[in-house]
């Protein structure tokens, strides 16, 4: 059986060692090294060659991204830490990387070493350099970037501008995109909901999104019309919201 050699980057000796303790308990993984900071870990990553990195996001001389800065196009795969923090989040979310949240549960971090095993390391820079892109709270939303999208059977890239709307169906959702193509996403509408930009996206109904940009107009008989004709409903109690963002819309 093939072991992952396992580097771990965390600054809290408390969730150190409780990491340190979950991958002793992995027959899959096999601990090589420990790292309590950016200096650290760029020391370690030029001396061995892990197959996984469990890397948390803020350190105290640094962040997860100073790291990558210099590894642009890792070999090994990762599986990011972090406290919530909305942005850092969202900024995993769009590269569609994996994540733990503290405290570490064990199930989560299971779930994490399976998800491991079928995940491809191709593609990889890429989707790192969309995080990068996307983890500082400051930067304007630019609709021309691109999102990783986990569908059914790919990791499928696209532009941000180019979705027209969202529809939830269960734990899935489907995309609709410019000049007809869509997607089926393997997760459900409330994580687009916390993913896409509320300045773009909004959502009139519990199973839409929509871009506001694609919007061509409100029936009062309580239905948003695409510019592709497509009719969402707008629910009874977000017809006001949606009236109100509408009347403001540059």
């Amino acid at each position: 059986m093939h072991r992952f050699k396992t580097l771990i980057i965390e600054d809290e000796p408390a969730i150190r060692k409780e990491l340190e303790w979950m991958v002793t308990q992995k027959e899959e993984l096999a601990l090589t090294a420990v790292a309590d900071s950016v200096a650290k870990a760029l020391d370690l990553l030029a001396q061995t060659t892990p197959d996984l990195v469990l890397m948390d996001i803020q350190l105290e001389d640094g962040t997860a991204f100073d790291i990558l800065h210099h590894h642009p196009s890792p070999a090994f795969r990762i599986i990011f830490i972090t406290a919530y923090d909305h942005y850092a989040i969202r900024a995993i979310r769009y590269g569609a990387l994996d994540y733990l949240l503290k405290p570490i549960d064990q199930q989560d971090f299971n779930g994490a070493i399976e998800r491991l095993k079928k995940q491809e390391v191709a593609g990889l820079p890429g989707r790192l350099d969309i995080a990068r892109q996307m983890a500082i709270p400051e930067k304007a939303v630019d609709m021309n970037a691109q999102i990783c999208i986990a569908a059914t059977d790919c990791l499928q890239m696209i532009r941000l501008a180019d979705v027209m709307h969202l529809s939830g169906e269960g734990a899935y959702t489907k995309i609709f995109l410019q000049q007809g193509k869509r997607i089926t996403a393997s997760k459900p509408l409330k994580y687009y909901e916390e993913l896409l930009p509320g300045e773009n996206f909004i959502r009139p109904h519990q199973s839409y999104i929509v871009n506001r940009q694609y919007i061509d107009k409100y029936l009062k008989s309580g239905i948003l019309v695409m510019r592709d004709q497509t009719e969402i409903p707008v629910a009874t109690r977000r017809k006001e919201f949606i009236i109100n963002c509408l009347t403001t819309l540059k």
